[in-house]
């Protein structure tokens, strides 16, 4: 059964019509929520063609243009800009969302410490899961990583597929930094890790809520499974990471990875040297490669990006 509308608008980023069918199953995922929201608001990153086509077939949702620079930060940071509702949520164009979303996200805002909430991303496999990857690289897929906690708890920031902010955030801090997010296949990211830690320095005493319930899934295509996209992605992050560091300081915008580095991925290797041996596993082996072949690259894309 359905419940009351909540004072919550959901934002949904789209730049390409590729995803159309894709981008329908997320507005419909958003249009059957148990809970729900005040509005759907469906924002165009600078092509006419996509915009005209869900103004005239997607009825009942808001539909928006990216009114600043080109790319995922300029394009969220309009529609926050059109947003009538005081929790904004974030689904991307190529996820869809479990009817309690909202609902599940929403929970955690009855505490006035919690600035925003986030849940897992479940990768979608549209062909085989590959069985080198690691889930302790999950994170290259856009989706959540081993390592990321298993119940409700505080984290530096959610992924940005499935995440929710009060609007006084965005009021106080400013939007999500353009430089950082995505701008079409540029994979350089980490603007919501941005965002979330300008939040925390703000103030320190606030926290972002990760609810182990609010659950989306990821459609994963098969150019995200092969080799070249991983190391690429991995190289990405690496950069990215290096310009939220000259952003926020080392301190902040390393805290998450150096646990990450120290305990996760460790652990990672032990496991796949593990299945291997004691499982007859031979894929163990090349996860445990992979580990330390996607931290190296990583690495090497952070110090890139500090001589710049």
């Amino acid at each position: 059964m359905t419940q009351t509308t909540y004072d919550i608008s959901v934002i949904i980023c789209a730049y390409t019509e590729k995803r159309w069918d894709d981008l329908i199953a997320a507005i419909e995922s958003a249009q059957q929520q148990i809970l729900l929201p005040k509005e759907i608001i469906v924002v165009i990153d600078y092509n006419p063609g996509l915009l005209k086509r869900v103004r005239e077939q997607v009825p009942g949702v808001v539909v928006a243009e990216n009114t600043e620079a080109p790319g995922l930060s300029g394009t969220r940071n309009s529609g926050i800009a059109v947003a009538k509702g005081q929790i904004i949520a974030f689904l991307d164009d190529d996820a869809t969302a479990e009817p309690d979303w909202l609902i599940q996200l929403s929970e955690g805002f009855s505490d006035p410490q919690v600035l925003g909430t986030g849940g897992p991303v479940i990768p979608l496999w549209l062909d085989k899961a590959p069985p080198w990857l690691p889930e302790e690289f999950y994170w290259v897929i856009g989706c959540t990583y081993r390592g990321m906690p298993q119940t409700a708890r505080a984290i530096r920031n959610p992924i940005g597929a499935n995440m929710a902010f009060r609007r006084g955030v965005f009021d106080a801090v400013g939007g999500f930094r353009s430089g950082i997010g995505r701008v079409g296949k540029n994979l350089v990211g980490c603007e919501e890790t941005e965002l979330c830690i300008r939040a925390r320095q703000r103030w320190p005493g606030r926290m972002f809520l990760y609810q182990p319930q609010a659950t989306v899934f990821h459609r994963i295509i098969s150019n995200r499974t092969q080799w070249h996209y991983f190391f690429s992605r991995c190289f990405a992050e690496g950069l990215s990471k290096a310009v939220v560091a000259s952003y926020v300081g080392t301190k902040d915008a390393l805290a998450s990875e150096r646990t990450y580095i120290l305990l996760t991925l460790p652990r990672g290797i032990v496991r796949g040297v593990a299945d291997t041996l004691h499982r007859d596993d031979l894929t163990g082996l090349a996860r445990a490669g992979v580990i330390i072949f996607g931290l190296l690259v990583t690495m090497v894309g952070y110090l890139v990006g500090r001589t710049f």
